[in-house]
């Protein structure tokens, strides 16, 4: 009884990846714009109907792994401890997703072929900001709930997450420009610096906060 459910979860998985695969493999040669549904869907043998089941479009197709990355940011951060520092929760939240990255299959070679398609597409460069602003938001959100504030008047809960997740995604970037498929310990090694750069002597007046 409780084995179908996870079958099905798994094919699921299994679907959206092959999609993912098949569209980024067809937006570097044919480029994101030229590329359409009906093509991505035919790399893995289904119909345009069954692809929507999945992705509402080519957006959510290309950036569907970067979504999930935030969503498991979000899961982290919201199941921190409750008196740990918001700085350290933050980090600790990142780490934790980065390991759910390099524990998925073929998750590293699929988010590197992502930013190197976001770099190549307007597009999808915009998009890619409006998502991680949206992702900024909820988790500034779950910082105010933990020190109890209101992130609408305290710039800190904004300010603190901005400060780490834009500094992470520049270390990310800058990992994947030196490595084809994103080695793990350099992107570490290289998130973890840029996260040091940003927040290195946060003044007094964010005192238990980091």
């Amino acid at each position: 009884m409780t084995t179908e459910p996870g079958l099905r979860e798994r094919k699921k998985r299994r679907t959206r990846a092959a999609l993912t695969d098949a569209a980024l493999e067809l937006f570097s040669a044919k480029g994101y714009d030229a590329t359409r549904v009906e093509e991505i869907s035919a790399a893995v043998e289904i119909s345009p109907r069954t692809f929507f089941r999945y992705f509402d479009g080519k957006e959510e197709v290309a950036l569907g792994q970067l979504s999930a990355m935030d969503e498991d940011a979000i899961t982290a951060l919201a199941t921190r401890p409750a008196g740990e520092a918001p700085l350290a929760a933050l980090r600790a939240a990142h780490t934790a997703m980065l390991d759910r990255l390099y524990a998925e299959e073929g998750g590293p070679q699929r988010f590197s072929a992502t930013h190197r398609l976001i770099d190549s597409s307007p597009t999808l460069l915009a998009a890619s900001l409006r998502r991680a602003a949206a992702t900024e938001d909820r988790l500034a959100l779950i910082i105010a709930e933990r020190q109890d504030t209101d992130a609408s008047t305290d710039m800190r809960c904004h300010l603190l997450v901005r400060l780490v997740f834009t500094s992470a995604r520049l270390g990310v970037e800058t990992a994947c420009r030196r490595g084809a498929n994103c080695d793990p310990d350099q992107l570490r090694a290289t998130v973890d610096t840029a996260i040091r750069l940003a927040t290195a002597g946060l003044p007094a007046e964010w005192s238990d906060w980091v």
